[in-house]
Parts: structure tokens; sequence; C-alpha cells
């Protein structure tokens, strides 16, 4: 079993198939239909096409990444339409393309308008043309296609292998523990994994189709910007086991209030069968007033001992780990991993939650746990003269940025070191912005000997740890990341440890990099 043109053809001919992001999808019956039972009335025959029953190597929405065999999916965003680029796509050796706006590129291909496309009940076969030209696809919508490819592609493969499907959501800390839950897990089965942040609705489906029968576990990560956007996603996946990480302050902006981001996140907890498992965080009661919304079997995790997996004798072994103990049903086993700092703590017993769940044994468990590979964001690497800079700019909230300024206090330095940190912006925080940052400032007083604040928004950390006590000497605003780098250069020291977090729009990954450069080099 092989992912295959006339799969994908067989979804576009089911008009059942492309509802699946309104509130009464189809079902995964209504998602299958066999290319045998198509028979197409198709417009715009310009030349033969490509076997449909040759494995299709990948599916992208980015046309630099087509390899010969791909399908590529071009969709109309707000910076770039990948309409543009349908003849480099097929230059590069697409055998199809996915498009919904009338495009003539400048190859040779086979025009198929697939809302022409009639759905046959009888036996009647469909006879694939010869092989040679690629196809290019005319769609509705390029992205209701590419989700209804998704999820019939994911229904297939799940009958076939008997595939389980981990979602993980939550405000903080979602890809941290995808990577350490697809480490468990590949400890016994054949497992599957978002690739970076692949959680939106053209990230999950893109990882559904790079399923195979191979596959026994399938881990997602699932983000949200607005209420049903997990919903779709879960609709998608059709997850057994849902993770719920916490409930914070990201997005609020667009969501509203703290309540709406939970019930948001605990979509995916409701879209769980009677027969699943939904994982909670007992420490946090936001998370925990979803357990009523979903079917499913409740286990939660955490450091409170009413968890049924709890954790304690928490101590910290700098970059070398975290040590705690495990408590479950009667076990209690003390357990060091490669993880830093102590928020760390609950990314392993999500991990180590699903690992029960799904029937894995202490020693799996222990051993996918301490696989370094779980360890992809966080990065300590040498910086300017001698210095060390925790590279954590992926994003920032007011709890994550918390736990990274936690880090840096549990790290050691040599003897006069300093601890540097260079905080930005935490965007979308709606009217938790000044307490949310004036929080960070706080603490950073508490942990820094330095502070660089970067941005309008950081502005509120760098009066705050001036109001905490902070030497106004010790304490740098700044508009840019350029501003940023000229301070630190004229500060940094052999021997300091320098933690760089903020908001992924401010790109804070251009002063991480300028650390790491010759000095004559800018931004």
């Amino acid at each position: 079993m092989q992912l295959t043109l006339s799969h994908l053809l067989a979804v576009l001919a089911n008009p059942a198939a492309i509802s699946l992001n309104t509130p009464s999808p189809a079902t995964v019956s209504d998602l299958r239909s066999p290319i045998s039972d198509l028979r197409s009335p198709v417009s715009g025959l310009r030349s033969p096409v490509s076997d449909l029953r040759s494995p299709i190597s990948t599916v992208v929405v980015d046309s630099r990444q087509v390899q010969p065999g791909a399908v590529f999916v071009a969709l109309a965003g707000e910076r770039t339409n990948g309409h543009s680029f349908v003849t480099d796509a097929l230059h590069r050796g697409a055998v199809a393309a996915i498009v919904e706006q009338d495009v003539v590129p400048d190859a040779e291909c086979w025009i198929v308008d697939t809302r022409a496309f009639v759905l046959q009940h009888s036996a009647s076969s469909f006879s694939p043309p010869p092989t040679g030209r690629p196809l290019l696809l005319r769609v509705e919508n390029s992205l209701q296609a590419l989700q209804a490819w998704a999820a019939a592609w994911r229904a297939d493969v799940g009958a076939v292998s008997g595939l389980r499907v981990i979602g993980i959501t939550g405000s903080v800390g979602k890809t941290s523990t995808k990577e350490s839950v697809a480490s468990v897990l590949a400890r016994r089965f054949p497992t599957l994994k978002s690739v970076g942040n692949q959680n939106n609705e053209i990230g999950v489906p893109l990882t559904l189709l790079r399923l195979t029968p191979a596959d026994r576990r399938a881990v997602l990560e699932m983000g949200m910007y607005y209420l049903g956007d997990i919903a779709l996603l879960a609709r998608l996946a059709q997850p057994q086991v849902g993770v719920i990480t916490n409930v914070g302050p990201v997005h609020l902006e667009r969501a509203g209030s703290l309540e709406r981001i939970a019930q948001a996140k605990g979509e995916l907890i409701e879209a769980l069968p009677a027969s699943g498992v939904a994982i909670l965080n007992q420490d946090d009661p936001l998370v925990m007033a979803l357990a009523p919304r979903s079917a499913a079997r409740v286990f939660t995790y955490g450091l409170d001992s009413r968890a049924d997996l709890w954790a304690d004798e928490i101590s910290s072994e700098g970059q070398e780990g975290i040590r705690f103990a495990l408590h479950y049903e009667g076990d209690h086993l003390h357990v060091k991993v490669p993880m830093l700092g102590r928020h760390s703590v609950h990314t392993a017993l999500r991990a180590a939650a699903v690992g029960l769940v799904e029937g894995l044994n202490w020693q799996e468990i222990i051993e996918g746990l301490q696989d370094v590979q779980a360890q992809l964001r966080l990065v300590v690497a040498p910086g300017l003269r001698g210095s060390m800079v925790i590279d954590d700019t992926y994003s920032a909230s007011p709890a994550a940025t918390l736990a990274a300024l936690n880090l840096l206090a549990d790290l050691a330095v040599p003897s006069g070191a300093r601890r540097i940190a260079v905080l930005g912006d935490m965007r979308e925080l709606g009217d938790q912005t000044e307490i949310g940052h004036r929080k960070v400032g706080q603490r950073a007083a508490d942990v820094a000997g330095k502070l660089v604040a970067v941005g309008p928004l950081a502005r509120l950390i760098a009066a705050e740890a001036l109001s905490a006590g902070m030497a106004p000497g010790n304490v740098a605003q700044v508009n840019d990341n350029a501003g940023a780098v000229a301070v630190l250069r004229s500060m940094v020291q052999s021997g300091d440890l320098i933690l760089v977090k903020g908001s992924r729009a401010l790109h804070l990954e251009e002063i991480v990099a300028a650390l790491s450069r010759p000095e004559s080099e800018d931004v």
C-alpha cells in the first residue's frame, strides 16, 4: 500500500471528502473511493499523464522542496502565492500540482478540472492515460483538498496497520513534548512524528501524508490561533490519545480570554473516542477543568501527589540534565534525563504517561527519555569571547520565559562571570501584556547580572527590573536586534552565560548567530 495519484484522484472525486472543515464532517467510510469507481469528464486535456499508480515521493507546499515524484500543493498565502511557483515545481520533477486558480504553466502537463468529476457507484473502470506528463489538478480549494486527502490516507493506513495517533496541544511545551513522546514510543513501535513545528492546518495534513503502513504510532503537535482550529486537526488525524500540556496567555489577543484558550485546547480531548485516553496536567486548574468534556478515560500527571503519575525530589544538574523521582501505582523510580531546566520534568512526565498508556515498560520509557535526540529546541552553544549562549528563541510567553530564567539560575557560571538575560517582546498577550512582562522583569532582576530588553513591549521588563532593584548600569533597552548585538559586544566577557528569549516575530536568532560570528560582522 503506497500513496499514489490514484488515491488522490479518488478523494478529489468524492464531494463528501471535501467537507472536513464543516461542522458535520464526512465519516471515515465516506472518504474511501477506489479509483476503479471513477469516471471523469476531463476538461482541457493537453498531454499524457504520469502513471497514476506510481508511488508519490513526497507532498509539499514549497516548490523548493520538490523532488522527482512529488505532489506540489499551491496555496494562496498572505505573503506569497504558491500558484506563481507551479512551473518551478513541475520543472523540478513534480508528478502533479494541485491548484485553485487558473494556471497555465510553462511546462507540458495534463490539465484536469476535478470540479467536473462524477463519482460513479458502478463497477465501471477508470483507465489511466499513458505515462509521461504531470497532472495539473484544478480544485475549488487547494487547502481543503490537501486536508481531505490527508484524512483519507490516515483512515486507509489505520485500517491496514492499526495505527494509533497521539495528539499534543497546549500553550507551552508542545514541541518538546512531541519529541520526547516520539522518542519513548520509538523504543517499541515504528513511530512517525511531526517535523519541526508542523502543527497547523497545513502542517498536520503534510505529516499525515508521510504515513506508511509500517507506522504503528504517530505523534502530532496541534496548535491553534482560533476556536475550531484544533477540532479540525482532530477530525483529520482521528487521535486515540490526547495530551494537554497547559493553558496560558499565548495568542490571548486572538482568543480573547484564558477560558477561551482552554476551550480551544479542549477540542482535542473532546474529539477522542470513549476508548481513548486524555492525558491532563494535574498542576494546571484550567486544564483539569476540561476533564468532563471528554468521553475518554482521564490520566493525570504532575508534581501533585494526587496525579496518576507524579514526580518529586527534583534537582537540576545544570547542563548535565535533571534528576527526579517518578511515582506510579506503587512504583518508585529515580531517573536522570538530559533535559535542561526544572520545567522539563513536566515534559518527561507527559512522555512517560503516553508510554504507560501505550503499554511500554519502565525500561523502554526511561531509555526513551534518556535519548538525547529528544532535546532539539533548547541549545547551549559557544558564544562571543568564550561565553555560552542559551538559544531559546523559538517563541515566548510569560510562563516559558520564567522557566527559561529559572534555567539560567540553575546553570553554573565561572567565578567572575555573569548571567545575562536578553529578553524580547512577548506578543499576543492581550490584557495580560503588562502584568506578563512585569513578572518577567521581576524574575530577571533576581536571576540576571545584566539585562538587555529588546523591543517596545520589553521596555516593561526593563522598567520592572529597575523597580525591583536592578542597577541602572546593568539594564539596557534597545529597539532591535542590531542594537542588542551592539550592547552585547561591548558587554560580554569570558565565561558569561547568555539567555536569548523572545517572540518568534522578533527573529532573536539573529542575535544568537551574531554572537557566534567574528565581531567585525553585523546582524
